[in-house]
């Protein structure tokens, strides 16, 4: 009798409870290598290959694309291969891999997380990091090529995100390899949706002109039936057309999250608006709410800490890691700004927009999603004037800054009209007074009036 082993989905970092199945590398009945690439799963901070604990023949997979896997449930099955490579009983990761009649196996342990120097040597590889353990060394990601086509993980889920089809898009990466912005830049003008007739290159295009495929409209929505009259109004739990869709990636552990702290946090707002009608042409409004939020931090230490409400212990930090709110449609990241208090306007301005095309193109190293003190939302950029941000454990207080305004001063000798940002602080009431975060607003708003 064959030897068959079964491998449970391993902790792709961090705790994660769960992972979204990206795309499959192999199928059922497929002869695979050790550590070969088995499938691309998206956590809620990257998207990682997973691969092959055996060598053997494929028996089962745990799902499809798009499918959310427990972690330390079935991912896949194998029949093993004795006459090919397998892991050696000094290399093993934490999984069984003797036969059927065996204890079951464990979880693989997390990987270890990427040190910044590691994580700047691939920034420019379009990769996401992510490691998963490969015998006794960690092996980072690469394109790998299916179905003839070579691209990074995460540039499989932005291309099934945006409904493009990788074997048509134009590959201007070294190697052939597709990249983000080629994705991209083929859901911008339509040359590689998925489902759509291929479109020919100019060099192998037929003389005779390809028919456009004809588009079917959707059928007009109506409060009348087919012979006239008005229909009964279906109850709100009977669903037509928009079905319940299962959160995934970022957008599920920010469910999470915000649920967490909701439970946790016993939240305060104060809100004021700052004067910022003496600035000077040139002034970034991010950078200055930064050194804001540094001068604040050190004027009342009491809210760059954490809090430990299971302990009742609270933590000062003596530097400044400021949390920056992203929004993407996938939902939101909040990747660390370091040091803030140790950089100057040029140097905040060049993190905050690193910050920032990571998360886009989903490279930023999961240590930086992370270990910050205090948070920032700049969330006027868009619109709305003050708010209840949510403080995430251990962090005891966030910033939120709104859309400015002008409005009418009262100065000397009658009225002005002055320009102002909204300000809002949440701070957790079980370790910050109502001072003490009365006093930091009032240090922000001092420092945000100030010329340069």
């Amino acid at each position: 009798m064959s030897d068959t082993k079964t491998f449970l989905l391993p902790d792709l970092g961090e705790g994660l409870p769960d992972a979204t199945i990206v795309e499959w590398s192999v199928k059922v009945g497929d002869t695979v290598r050790l550590d070969d690439t088995l499938v691309s799963m998206e956590t809620a901070k990257a998207v990682v290959e997973v691969p092959s604990p055996v060598s053997g023949k494929v028996l089962k997979l745990a799902g499809a694309a798009g499918d959310v896997i427990v972690t330390g449930t079935m991912l896949a099955e194998f029949e093993i291969d004795p006459n090919l490579p397998q892991r050696a009983d000094g290399q093993d990761t934490g999984h069984h891999h003797g036969g059927g009649h065996a204890p079951a196996p464990q979880a693989e342990p997390a990987p270890a997380a990427a040190k910044p120097a590691e994580a700047a040597e691939r920034a420019d590889s379009g990769t996401v990091v992510g490691a998963m353990q490969s015998s006794d060394a960690v092996r980072s990601e690469q394109a790998v090529a299916v179905g003839g086509v070579k691209a990074m993980p995460a540039v499989r889920a932005l291309a099934r995100k945006l409904g493009v089809d990788l074997s048509r898009v134009r590959a201007t990466g070294a190697d052939g390899v597709v990249t983000m912005d080629d994705v991209k830049r083929a859901a911008a003008d339509g040359s590689a949706q998925a489902g759509a007739t291929p479109v020919q290159r100019a060099a192998d295009r037929a003389p005779a002109p390809a028919a456009a495929p004809t588009a079917v409209a959707a059928p007009a929505r109506s409060a009348l039936s087919a012979s006239g009259r008005p229909m009964r109004t279906q109850p709100p739990g009977v669903a037509v057309t928009g079905q319940p869709e299962q959160l995934k990636g970022v957008r599920r552990n920010m469910a999470r999250v915000m649920a967490d702290a909701h439970s946790k946090v016993v939240p305060t707002t104060l809100a004021d608006d700052a004067d910022i009608n003496a600035w000077q042409p040139g002034n970034d409004i991010t950078g200055r709410l930064v050194r804001a939020i540094v001068v604040a931090c050190k004027t009342v230490p009491a809210l760059n800490a954490w809090f430990d409400g299971d302990k009742l212990t609270r933590t000062l930090h003596p530097q400044v890691d400021i949390g920056i709110a992203v929004d993407t449609d996938d939902g939101l990241f909040v990747p660390a700004l370091r040091n803030a208090d140790v950089l100057d306007s040029r140097g905040v301005r060049e993190a905050i927009n690193r910050l920032r095309a990571q998360v886009e193109d989903r490279s930023i190293p999961a240590s930086e999603l992370s270990g910050y003190t205090i948070s920032l939302s700049n969330f006027g950029m868009f619109a709305g004037r003050y708010a209840t941000p949510v403080v995430v454990p251990p962090t005891v207080a966030i910033v939120a800054a709104g859309k400015g305004r002008h409005q009418m001063t009262p100065v000397m000798g009658g009225f002005e009209s002055h320009k102002v940002i909204p300000l809002s602080l949440t701070f957790d009431h079980r370790a910050c007074t109502g001072g003490e975060a009365a006093r930091f607003l009032k240090a922000m708003i001092d420092d945000l009036a100030r010329p340069n």
